[in-house]
C-alpha cells in the first residue's frame, strides 16, 4: 500500500486513486432496435495505494544506519505531514501545495529520502505514474532500506503487465524481510488474478498472521470470496476490515460489487456514495454510478460523473464516447457528435464510436445516408454476430435512402408534367392570339353585363266598377 513516510512513528493514511483500463462492451440495444448506443465500459482495475507510515526513528535496531538530518529539513518535513492529516481529516487535497512543503524538505537536505518517496506518492495519485517512478528510484538510491518505495515499484510494475517482473520485486523484498505482510498480500493478488485463489487465500493468510491489520490481505480475501460467489463470506470480511479502517474507499467499492453481483444496484449505489463520501477522487466509484445512472438514463447524473473522470484523465476517448452518449440522450446532438468526433481523435480503432455516429446521423440527424459508411464500418471493425442489431439499423437506413430517392423521383416526374402542362397551355394562349391577328373578323368574345332597368312607378289604386261594367285602368303619369 501506498503512504506517506514520516519519520519517528508509523501510521496510517488515505489510498490514491486506482488506475483505470478499458475494454469495449456493447450495451444491449434493447427490444426497440438500435434506440440505445454502444458504451465503451472504463473498468478500474489494480490495487490502491495508501499514504505509508512513517519511517523508524534514529536509533531503530532495524535501521542502524540512518542518515542525520539537519534541524530544518526535519521540521519541514514535519510541518507537510500536518499539512498532509488536516487535508486528510476534510478529505480535500491541494495536491501543488503538498509538493511544495515536501520539496522545500527536500531540499533542505537531500538525505531525507521520506520526502522524496512522499513525492512521489503524490505524484502517483495525480496520475503522474513516470514522475512516482523516478521519485521512488531516487528515494531508494538515497535509503536502501526504504521498502515502501520498492514496493510501489513493484505494484506499478504489476499494474503495467509485467508480472513476473512484480513477482521478482516482491519476493526481493521478502528476501530482505522474512516477515513483510505487505508484499504477502501482493503476491496473494497474483494468485488471485490468476485463478489459484486456494494460494491467494493461503498468502493472504500468512500475511495477516505477521500483520493482522494488512488491509490488502482482506481486499484479496474478499475479492477471492467474490469471485467464487460465496457473497456472505465476502461480506463479512469486508465488515472485519471496515473495523480497521472505516475511511478506506476501496471496501466500500468492493461491497458495491458484491451488491451488483447480487442484483442489488440501489444498495450497491450508496456504497459507491459511501466511498465518494471518504474519498471525492476515488475514480472507480464515478466509474460505477456513471455506468448505473446511463444504465437508468438519468443522463444528467452520467454526466457529473463522467466529467469528475474525465478530469482526471482528460485523454480517455471512452469517457469522450460515453459523454456522447450522455449528450445524445439529453437530447443535445450537436453535443454528442463533438464527444464522439474527440473520441475519433484519441482512438480511431474504438468501433462503437462508429456505432454511435451512425445511430445519431440515422435517427436524429435525417442523415440515413451518411449512416451507412459508419454502419459498414463499425461492422468492418468489429464483426458482430449475425444477430447483431446493427444489421437491423444497417438495413433500415438503406430503406430510408431508396424511400427517399423513390420520393425525390416522383416528385421530380410531377414537377416535370406541371412544366410540360404550363408549356402546353402557353402554347395553345399563343396559338389563339396568333389566330386572332391574322382575321379581323374574329373578335374575342366580350363579355356583357345586362342593363338594370329603372323601378315602375306603383299603379293607382282602383275604383270599384258598378255590377256588369268591366273596371278601367286609368293611365300612368310615367312618361
Amino acid at each position: 500500500m501506498r503512504r506517506v513516510v514520516s519519520m519517528g512513528f508509523a501510521r496510517q493514511a488515505a489510498p490514491r486513486p486506482l488506475r483505470l483500463v478499458a475494454g469495449l462492451v456493447l450495451l444491449s440495444l434493447g427490444a426497440c432496435v438500435g434506440t440505445k448506443e454502444a458504451v465503451r465500459d472504463t473498468k478500474p482495475t489494480g490495487s490502491d495505494p495508501q499514504v505509508p507510515a512513517k519511517g523508524p526513528a534514529k536509533g531503530d535496531p532495524a535501521e542502524p544506519n540512518v542518515p542525520q538530518i539537519n534541524s530544518k529539513a526535519k521540521l519541514l518535513f514535519e510541518d507537510a505531514l500536518k499539512a498532509y492529516d488536516t487535508q486528510k481529516r476534510t478529505r480535500a487535497f491541494d495536491y501543488p501545495r503538498l509538493e511544495k512543503k515536501f520539496q522545500e524538505a527536500l531540499d533542505a537536505d537531500g538525505k531525507l529520502a521520506e520526502a522524496e518517496y512522499n513525492l512521489g506518492v503524490l505524484a502517483e495519485r495525480q496520475g503522474k505514474i513516470d514522475e512516482a517512478v523516478n521519485r521512488y528510484r531516487s528515494a531508494l538510491s538515497r535509503k536502501p532500506t526504504l521498502k515502501q518505495a520498492a514496493e510501489n515499484l513493484a505494484v506499478i510494475t504489476q499494474s503495467r503487465g509485467d508480472v513476473q517482473g512484480a513477482v521478482a520485486m516482491y519476493q526481493d523484498i521478502l528476501t530482505k524481510y522474512p516477515d513483510d505482510a505487505s508484499s504477502r498480500a501482493h503476491l496473494a493478488e497474483i494468485f488471485r488474478q490468476s485463478g489459484d485463489h486456494e494460494k491467494a487465500m493461503e498468502f493472504a493468510r500468512q500475511a495477516l498472521i505477521r500483520e493482522p491489520k494488512t488491509l490488502r490481505a482482506y481486499k484479496v480475501m474478499m475479492l477471492s470470496y467474490l469471485d467464487r460467489k460465496q457473497f456472505s463470506m465476502a461480506k463479512l470480511v469486508a465488515l472485519r476490515a471496515m473495523k480497521i479502517d472505516e475511511n478506506d474507499p476501496e471496501l466500500y467499492y468492493t461491497v458495491g460489487q458484491i451488491l451488483l453481483r447480487q442484483n442489488e444496484a440501489p444498495k450497491a449505489r450508496l456504497q459507491f456514495k459511501r466511498a465518494l463520501e471518504v474519498r471525492s477522487d476515488y475514480l472507480p466509484a464515478h466509474v460505477e454510478l456513471a455506468r448505473l445512472a446511463l444504465k437508468d438514463e438519468n443522463y444528467a447524473m452520467a454526466e457529473q460523473h463522467l466529467r469528475k473522470l474525465l478530469q482526471a484523465n482528460g485523454k480517455s476517448a471512452e469517457l469522450h464516447l460515453n459523454l456522447g452518449v450522455v449528450y445524445k440522450g439529453m437530447g443535445q446532438y450537436d453535443k454528442a457528435m463533438q464527444e464522439y468526433d474527440q473520441a475519433e481523435k484519441l482512438d480511431s480503432k474504438i468501433g462503437a464510436i462508429y456505432l454511435n455516429r451512425a445511430i445519431l446521423l440515422h435517427r436524429h440527424k435525417d442523415a440515413p445516408d451518411r449512416a451507412i459508411d459508419f454502419y459498414k464500418k463499425y461492422m468492418e471493425m468489429e464483426q458482430p454476430s449475425a444477430d447483431s442489431p446493427a444489421y437491423a439499423l444497417l438495413k433500415e437506413a438503406e430503406q430510408l435512402v431508396q424511400a427517399k430517392a423513390e420520393a425525390a423521383k416522383m416528385e421530380q416526374e410531377m414537377k416535370r408534367q406541371e412544366e410540360e402542362q404550363k408549356k402546353l397551355e402557353e402554347k395553345n394562349k399563343a396559338a389563339a392570339q396568333a389566330e386572332a391577328k391574322s382575321d379581323p373578323n374574329v373578335q374575342p368574345a366580350k363579355a356583357t353585363v345586362p342593363e338594370k332597368q329603372a323601378p315602375k312607378a306603383p299603379a293607382p289604386a282602383k275604383k270599384d266598377a258598378p255590377p256588369g261594367e268591366e273596371p278601367t285602368e286609368e293611365p300612368s303619369d310615367a312618361m
